[in-house]
């Protein structure tokens, strides 16, 4: 049985992704940006339309991320790897509520606002998911494919 459990639980603890996309001619790009994760593991972050990764992912919705625990020590290290695809949120109301809990958990004051609404909301939503956890053991995984309930 996957540890969904812990999985969600290092996602709510951190709060920046590296987010892997490919450039036109299929080069990686790797971007550092701030996340929401659910219950389902899909990741939400706000990004310009004009950012290298946005126009990646308009092109080709499939992406890699990686969230970790930073720490200088190996028997800490946790973190998760995950691969899906990412799409714009069109839903008005799903992005107000994303909108409403970025703020708050990153402390936007309204000098943010308008820079949010020029924005796009986009949300991850993972296939295949590895979990690491050093403190189990030195290269504890835990890796599965993925499709949420309900999807």
């Amino acid at each position: 049985m996957p540890d969904i459990q812990s999985v969600l639980r290092l996602l709510n603890e951190q709060s920046t992704l590296s987010l892997a996309t490919s450039s036109a001619d299929g080069t990686s790009r790797v971007a550092p940006v701030y996340y929401l994760a659910d219950e389902r593991l899909r990741l939400y972050w706000f990004s310009s339309g004009s950012s290298e990764h946005s126009r990646n992912l308009e092109r080709d919705a499939r992406a890699a991320v990686t969230v970790f625990a930073s720490t200088d020590r190996w028997r800490e290290i946790r973190g998760v790897q995950m691969r899906g695809k990412a799409a714009p949120v069109t839903d008005a109301e799903v992005r107000a509520t994303i909108e409403a809990t970025y703020g708050e958990r990153f402390a936007l004051d309204d000098n943010f606002k308008p820079i949010i609404a020029r924005t796009t909301l986009w949300v991850f939503d993972p296939d295949w998911v590895r979990y690491i956890d050093n403190s189990k053991y030195f290269g504890y995984q835990d890796e599965f494919e993925f499709i949420a309930p309900g999807r």
